[in-house]
Formats: C-alpha cells, sequence, structure tokens
C-alpha cells in the first residue's frame, strides 16, 4: 500500500476560502498533506509585496486547518529544492498556472523527480489580492477616526 504524500503550496495571506478549498481538495488526493506556507521574504520577492498577516500568524492558522497534516515554512524560490527538505508525491497549484510557463516550468522540473502536478480550480470570487484591495479602498477613504 503507498503512502501518498502530498504538499500545497501558498502564502495563505488574508484566509479565505479559496484556501480551505485548496488545503479540502488537496486532502482528499493524498494520505498525508503538506501546507507550505511562503516565507514574508519569499512572499515579496513572488509578488513585490509584504502579506498582511506576518508568518508567524499565517502557520499558526494554516497548521490548524483539519486538512493539514504538516505545515513546512518556504523559504527558497526553488521549488524542487524545497521537494528535496519535504519529499512530496504530488504538488497542487491553482488552475491559474496550468498551460503557462511558470507551470510548465514546473511539470517538467517534477517530472525528472516523479512529482505529479495537480490543478484544482482557482476560486474567482475571493482571492487574497481582492481582499487587499479592498482593504487598501477603506484605508484610503476611511475618516482617519476609523483608523
Amino acid at each position: 500500500m503507498t503512502h501518498r504524500v502530498g504538499y500545497a503550496p501558498g502564502v495563505y495571506d488574508l484566509f479565505h476560502v479559496g484556501h480551505l478549498n485548496i488545503l479540502r481538495h488537496a486532502r482528499s488526493q493524498c494520505d498525508y498533506l503538506v501546507a507550505g506556507v511562503v516565507s514574508d521574504e519569499m512572499a515579496r520577492l513572488a509578488k513585490g509585496r509584504d502579506p498582511v498577516v506576518p508568518l508567524v500568524e499565517r502557520l499558526e492558522i494554516v497548521r490548524s486547518v483539519r486538512f493539514v497534516d504538516a505545515a513546512f515554512v518556504e523559504t527558497v524560490p526553488d521549488k524542487v529544492e524545497t521537494w528535496r527538505q519535504v519529499r512530496f508525491d504530488v504538488i497542487f497549484k491553482g488552475d491559474d498556472w496550468r498551460g503557462t510557463d511558470r507551470g510548465r516550468a514546473l511539470e517538467r522540473d517534477f517530472a525528472a523527480v516523479g512529482v505529479e502536478v495537480v490543478y484544482f480550480p482557482y476560486t474567482v470570487h475571493t482571492s487574497s489580492t481582492q481582499l487587499r484591495r479592498a482593504l487598501d479602498v477603506l484605508a484610503v477613504t476611511a475618516p482617519p477616526e476609523a483608523l
């Protein structure tokens, strides 16, 4: 009997239902799920800005989700290097990666080490980026005493 380890990386900033859905779906396709929580420094490199919620809090939130067996702080940009540290059999990504240069590179790199790439539907109606934009608008338009 094979024990399938899954890996679901993400910033998990402003945790929302899309994050929960990815973790739920990922756990349904593996025996043990590791959530990779991207460090503040890595998030800054990838997205050009710091997360709203600090790493220690994001890690605690993700670690507390019942679908997650373990949480790992991702500190390097190379996912294969992360694989060398965690040793998972399948990596889960949002389908916004499918068919992109990044997605093809991910598939190629992981095929070389025998890791399957599985895509899940991206939650278009809720995203951390949308939530952050809404917070930015509120911060600009709110009266000073409200802040």
